[in-house]
C-alpha cells in the first residue's frame, strides 16, 4: 500500500511539493534488495537499513535516525539506471559508517518518520533560501545544519562508497554520472538548485577523484542485473502511478500495451480516479496470472477497503501477508482492517498484529495510533495510554507524552515491563530539551 503523510492522502491527486513521507513495502522493499550487498560490504545487515521516501521532487537524499536512508522521489525518477541509485545509496551508507549522523543529534535516534522528514525538509527550505520560516523541531532538535557535511566528511564517504562497490563488484559510474547531473545544477542560480548539493557540498577535486577511480576500478563496465533494471522500472512506474493524475498514467499505458507492467499501472489508475468497476477486475487478472505477488494483493485490500468494503478487504490482505510474512507495512494494513470491522475476536489479532509490527516499526508513529485505538476498544486503557505516549514522543509532542506516560503509570501494574517503558517514556520526553 503506497501512503501518503502530511502532505495528502493516497488518491488526491498530482503530488505536491513540501516532503510528505511515502510508505510503500514493494519499493522499499525492491530498493533494498538492489541495496543489500552495499550494505553487507559496509557490514550491516540490509534488513535493519530502513529505506523511507519522501514525497519531494528535489533531487535529495539523506540519512537520519541511526541506521535508516530517506530518499526523495525525484532522485528515484530522475535515475535512469540502478546502478546510479545504487551509488547514492552506497555514498549514504559511507555516512552510516562513518558516524556522520551524530551524537549531538542523538534524540532524532527515536524520532518519528513523519518527525524526521519533516524537519529535514525544513531545512532544505531554509537553506535553499525558499522560506523564512524556523525549521521544525522533532524531538527538540532544530538546526539550520542538521545535515550540512563537512567537505573531509563528503570525501569520506565517497572514498567508501566507493570501496562498497568494489567489494561487490559494481560500478561507480552510476555515482558519477549523478554527481555531474549535480555538478550541472551548481552552475543553475537561485531555488533550482537541488537540495542535495547544499547539504553534501560538492568539490571539482571529488568529481574528478570520482573519474580516477571508475578508470581504474575492476567492475566499472559490469552491467547492471536484468532483475534490477525491470525493479527500478516497476518502482517509477509505481510512483508515477501514485503521485500523477489517472489520466496521465492511462494515457502513458493505455489499453493496447498489455505488458505486466502497464496493467499494473492501469489497475492503479482505475483504483483512484475511482471506478472500481474496472480496477478490480484489472487486479483479479493479475493475482490471477501471478498467485505468488503479495502486492497485487495488497492493492486490492485497498481498493476495497478505502472504498469502504472492509470485509471484503480482509482476505485479500490476509493473503498478501501470508505470502510476505516478514512485512511489517502489511500486517499494519491487515491489522488496520481488522479494528474496522467492529469484531472484538479481529481486534485482538490486531494488537497481536500490531505489536509485532512494531518491533520493525517503531517509529511508524501510526502502528502506534492504531495500537491505541485496538487497546481502547478492548479495554485496555492502560495499554492504550501507553501506545498513546508512544505516538506522541516519536512525533516530539513532549508534554502530551510526559501526559499519557503518567496516564499510563497510573493505570498499569508496577513491576512489568509496561511499567517501565511508560517511566523510560515519560523521563526521555522531559529531558528532550536538555
Amino acid at each position: 500500500m503506497l501512503i501518503l503523510a502530511l502532505t495528502l492522502a493516497v488518491g488526491e491527486g498530482p503530488a505536491l511539493a513540501g516532503g510528505g513521507a511515502i510508505r510503500d513495502t514493494e519499493i522499499e522493499n525492491d530498493i533494498r534488495t538492489m541495496s543489500a550487498s552495499i550494505f553487507r560490504a559496509a557490514g550491516l545487515e540490509p534488513n535493519d537499513v530502513g529505506i523511507y521516501l519522501v514525497q519531494d521532487n528535489q533531487l535529495n537524499s539523506f540519512v537520519a535516525g541511526g541506521q535508516a536512508i530517506f530518499m526523495h522521489t525525484g532522485l528515484i525518477l530522475r535515475a535512469e539506471t540502478p546502478n546510479q541509485l545504487i551509488g547514492v545509496v552506497a555514498h549514504e551508507t559511507g555516512h552510516i559508517a562513518g558516524g556522520h549522523i551524530l551524537r549531538a543529534k542523538e534524540a532524532m535516534h527515536n524520532a518519528s518518520i513523519e518527525s524526521i522528514i519533516a524537519t529535514v525538509v525544513g531545512a532544505a527550505a531554509s537553506v535553499l533560501g525558499r522560506n523564512s520560516a524556523p525549521m521544525l523541531g522533532a524531538a527538540g532538535v532544530g538546526m539550520r545544519s542538521f545535515l550540512q557535511f563537512s567537505i573531509a566528511q563528503e570525501a569520506t564517504a565517497d572514498h567508501a562508497a566507493l570501496n562498497f562497490l568494489d567489494r561487490s563488484c559494481q560500478s561507480a559510474r552510476g555515482l558519477l554520472k549523478f554527481f555531474e547531473i549535480l555538478q550541472t545544477n551548481e552552475l543553475l542560480s537561485g531555488n533550482r538548485q537541488e537540495a542535495w548539493s547544499h547539504t553534501h557540498p560538492l568539490t571539482a577535486q571529488r568529481i574528478q577523484y570520482l573519474r580516477d577511480q571508475v578508470q581504474r576500478a575492476r567492475c566499472s563496465d559490469k552491467p547492471d542485473p536484468p532483475g534490477s533494471v525491470e525493479a527500478l522500472r516497476r518502482i517509477k512506474m509505481k510512483l508515477h502511478a501514485f503521485l500523477d493524475p489517472p489520466s496521465a498514467t492511462l494515457t502513458a499505458y493505455p489499453e493496447s500495451d498489455t505488458s505486466v507492467l502497464a496493467r499494473y499501472a492501469r489497475a492503479i489508475a482505475y483504483y483512484r480516479l475511482p471506478d472500481l468497476g474496472r480496477a478490480v477486475p484489472a487486479i483479479d487478472a493479475l493475482i490471477r496470472d501471478f498467485p505468488n505477488d503479495p502486492y497485487y494483493r495488497e492493492l486490492k485490500g485497498q481498493m476495497l477497503f478505502e472504498n469502504g468494503r472492509i470485509r471484503d478487504a480482509i482476505r485479500p490482505y490476509e493473503e498478501a501477508v501470508r505470502l510476505a510474512p516478514n512485512a511489517a507495512l502489511l500486517r499494519m494494513s491487515l491489522s488496520q482492517v481488522y479494528i474496522e470491522t467492529g469484531d472484538q475476536a479481529l481486534n485482538k489479532r490486531a494488537i497481536a498484529y500490531l505489536n509485532d509490527a512494531s518491533r520493525a516499526e517503531g517509529r511508524e508513529s501510526q502502528v502506534w495510533h492504531f495500537l491505541a485505538i485496538a487497546y481502547g476498544r478492548d479495554n485496555q486503557i492502560g495499554m492504550a495510554a501507553l501506545s498513546l505516549a508512544e505516538q506522541a514522543f516519536a512525533d516530539g509532542r513532549k508534554k502530551e507524552a510526559v501526559q499519557q506516560a503518567t496516564r499510563a503509570k497510573q493505570l498499569l501494574a508496577r513491576n512489568t515491563s509496561y511499567y517501565g517503558r511508560a517511566e523510560d517514556i515519560r523521563r526521555d520526553a522531559e529531558n528532550l530539551d536538555n
